[in-house]
């Protein structure tokens, strides 16, 4: 189902869908919601074929994780931190280059904030953002209620969740003749529908974003890479804008025909950003 994940491991407790490839300086992968890693399965090899090795997991309650029974388990942004930092023991990483897209560049200017000296660089495409998110879609949706949308018929809710996604790219045929089944298995059937509304839509919260965003500025003491969609409609440009003018030295990069799901529309070209910024950085490090 994910050509990139090898291994499940139990870190703090839960199971974590994993994998690694490639050999030289460490670059670690976060992905958002409603996704997995998955989405960096055309990025990630590309990036471990130019001499470094890629490290891919899937959050806790999504893609192929645990999904935790248990409601008092925390799967928000700021509880995933400890997730990357549990990951970060597992493979030996002290210090690393993190691409982070969605709700991972949540997680990812919380790590920047409070543990800069670990970060080689960091790349954040199409990220949320101080209080960014939910999407409005979004946001009416929930207003329905969470147990409500949960027990939604399943063909109501993929057929929901398919518009929603194909939202998210440019290209919907190639969207829809590749990942896009994929993608909704995760979030469908008996396990993956009430997942979706308990460990994901539920942690839908700008406290998370919100509690560092008057430290953005901090995460200028790293290279900083932006890169977004100029089609993204979940987190439209203007917040990059915004982050860039937060982050001092940070760089931005718009691509055209690219939606918010920039990874499946534009897989090579953002594959070579984040060379490009890797490469800036260690030359900056010399």
């Amino acid at each position: 189902m994910n050509p990139l994940i090898s291994d499940q491991v139990i870190v703090n407790g839960h199971r974590i869908a994993c994998g690694t490839q490639g050999d030289g300086e460490p670059v670690v992968f976060l992905h958002g919601t409603p996704s997995s890693s998955l989405i960096w399965r055309n990025i990630a090899p590309r990036v471990a074929g130019q001499g470094y090795r890629a490290h891919v997991f899937d959050l806790l309650g999504f893609g192929l994780s645990e999904r935790p029974q248990d409601p008092q388990v925390d799967t928000s942004m700021s509880a995933q931190v400890e997730i990357l930092k549990a990951m970060l023991d597992h493979w030996g990483l002290e210090r690393f280059h993190l691409v982070a897209h969605d709700i991972g560049g949540g997680i990812a200017q919380r790590f920047g904030v409070f543990h800069p000296e670990r970060l080689i660089s960091l790349t954040m495409i199409d990220v949320v953002s101080y209080d960014s998110y939910p999407s409005p879609r979004t946001r009416k949706q929930m207003v329905q209620g969470l147990h409500t949308l949960a027990k939604a018929p399943d063909d109501a809710h993929r057929r929901h969740f398919r518009d929603w996604l194909l939202d998210a790219v440019h290209d919907k045929q190639r969207f829809t003749e590749g990942p896009l089944e994929t993608y909704l298995d995760y979030i469908s059937g008996w396990i993956g529908q009430p997942s979706l509304f308990q460990h994901q839509v539920r942690h839908y919260d700008p406290i998370h974003t919100m509690e560092v965003a008057d430290r953005l500025p901090e995460l200028g003491q790293i290279p900083v890479q932006l890169i977004w969609g100029a089609d993204d409609g979940w987190q439209v440009v203007d917040w990059a804008h915004k982050l860039q003018s937060a982050i001092p030295g940070s760089r931005l990069t718009v691509l055209e025909e690219c939606g918010h799901f920039s990874p499946e529309d534009q897989p090579e070209r953002i594959a070579a950003l984040v060379l490009d910024h890797i490469e800036i950085a260690r030359q900056s490090a010399a």
